[in-house]
């Protein structure tokens, strides 16, 4: 991919994204497979709001928290596979109808990118689902990487994806110095600043998205922005840093 040549001023060396709830608000889709999973099965539905705190730590965990009605508890092993199964089946046909991308998210990356920074996606969504949800919303050209939940053997909060991104965008961009220390995670949940912390970087947070039942200022981020385009004008100089 090629990369742009424009000169950039801004301290921030390059800028890493979560997906589900930071770009894209995919929650509809979700609810409908757990919804359709935990039918097939004979099995209580929750309200939709309490299946979108189940969202955040990849698609295994929110079947076993699905399954069990509990943020922590494993569901028996058969009892799992068996509503995985169901789950990935019904969502692979349900991603992207009712999903949409936040609003600005499309403009600001494109600015991020013609700006020279290197970007990458980091989501704990498995690579089947990631990659069609990003060209669906013609995202795709936008990274240089993208690290899905099953890339680099553990998901966030661990810090292993962000440190994986890093190594790609390294690869990709060498004539960038990527000190993690200038690299800017930006997220919705604690599992985005946890992982961007424990790898060294800076975690940036919207204020929308799923964050499991936490409170904004209890996720602890180094910075609150009011969205994607906020992030976008701060990283680029264009909005004087009032904080």
């Amino acid at each position: 991919m090629n990369r742009p040549t424009q000169t950039r001023v801004s301290p921030v060396a390059a800028v890493l994204f979560d997906l589900d709830g930071t770009l894209i608000d995919t929650a509809p889709d979700l609810v409908v497979a757990v919804t359709g999973m935990l039918e097939a099965l004979q099995r209580p539905v929750p309200p939709p709001q309490r299946i979108e705190r189940y969202v955040g730590k990849g698609i295994p965990r929110l079947v076993h928290r699905a399954l069990t009605e509990d943020m922590q508890a494993d569901a028996e092993p058969a009892l799992h596979a068996r509503a995985l199964a169901l789950f990935e089946g019904i969502y692979r046909q349900q991603s992207g109808r009712g999903a949409m991308l936040y609003a600005g998210v499309a403009e600001a990356l494109a600015q991020l990118r013609s700006a020279g920074l290197p970007l990458a996606c980091v989501t704990n969504k498995s690579r089947s689902f990631t990659l069609p949800l990003l060209e669906q919303f013609d995202l795709d050209s936008q990274f240089d990487v993208v690290v899905a939940g099953d890339d680099a053997g553990a998901r966030k909060p661990d810090p292993a994806p962000v440190q994986l991104a890093l190594s790609r965008l390294s690869q990709r961009c060498p004539s960038i110095a990527l000190e993690p220390s200038r690299t800017v995670m930006i997220g919705d949940s604690a599992n985005d600043v946890l992982a961007a912390r424990r790898a060294g970087c800076l975690a940036w947070c919207v204020p929308y998205g799923y964050r499991e039942g936490e409170t904004l200022e209890a996720l602890g981020a180094d910075r609150l922005v009011d969205d994607i385009a906020h992030a976008t004008r701060l990283i680029l100089g264009l909005e004087a840093d009032t904080r």
